[in-house]
């Protein structure tokens, strides 16, 4: 089963996954950025650090190291998502 976009063409599994795979992945990634300029400007009891460290193996707050190890995951978390998510989706859709 195909699944059409706004220009009544076929979407195969594959263009699905690449397009969801991309949005949810920048989507964390983003996130995780607004995330880590939010412990940046606000006092500590108000970070999401502790959160992050128990998500993000490796992940230590305001180390550089930490810092990209975090924003690497957090977009293969998408991706995760993306290839589990996808095909689920496309079976239980039909109808």
């Amino acid at each position: 089963m195909t699944i059409s976009n706004a220009n009544s063409t076929p979407t195969s599994l594959r263009t699905q996954i690449i397009v969801i795979g991309n949005t949810l992945s920048l989507f964390l990634a983003i996130s995780f950025l607004l995330c880590i300029g939010w412990g940046l400007i606000t006092p500590y009891s108000m970070h999401m650090h502790d959160a992050w460290a128990a998500l993000l193996p490796g992940f230590k707050w305001l180390t550089p190291l930490g810092f990209f190890i975090g924003l690497i995951e957090s977009y293969l978390y998408g991706w995760y998502i993306a290839l589990v998510f996808t095909p689920l989706f496309r079976i239980f859709s039909k109808s």
